[in-house]
């Protein structure tokens, strides 16, 4: 009996399941659709290596060009740790920091940093905002269902 029982439970898995299906035409593909009116995302940069900084720049004008977000997107960028470089008067960031401000891209430094380094502040570009700690803008944008993105 409890053979009987083993086959007929397998042969309802079986047909319940649904096949995998192979991806046949990569053409049909399109990527993710916007569904919501307005989304929000949070970059992070916490490396002074000017590779890894440009190319989060670069990711966020891209995202900020993607026509499925166009318009809808709301996004800030967070430095701490070695990524105060980027808001450094002495780096070579400020016109494109100007240009994704302009966009509307929210600059915020990590004030400990600022604090633990014994930064002076007029070394810092005077359009960025400050907040208490990158980590906790980390953490509370999280819980407040930001994307999280660390390049």
């Amino acid at each position: 009996m409890k053979k009987y029982l083993f086959i007929l439970f397998a042969m309802a898995l079986v047909a319940f399941a649904k096949p995998a299906r192979a991806q046949t035409d990569p053409a049909a593909f399109t990527g993710a659709t916007a569904k919501l009116s307005h989304y929000d995302a949070l970059y992070v940069i916490n490396s002074s290596d000017e590779k890894k900084i440009k190319g989060t720049l670069r990711n966020i004008n891209n995202s900020l060009e993607d026509p499925r977000l166009k318009g809808k997107l709301h996004i800030e960028l967070i430095c701490f740790g070695d990524g105060v470089a980027v808001y450094m008067k002495s780096g070579i960031f400020e016109q494109s920091l100007k240009d994704l401000q302009g966009k509307g891209v929210i600059l915020a430094q990590c004030s400990n940093t600022v604090r633990e380094r014994n930064i002076d502040k007029n070394d810092l570009f005077p359009f960025i905002s400050y907040v208490p700690s990158g980590n906790g803008e980390i953490i509370l944008r999280h819980y407040d269902g930001w994307a999280v993105v660390h390049p």
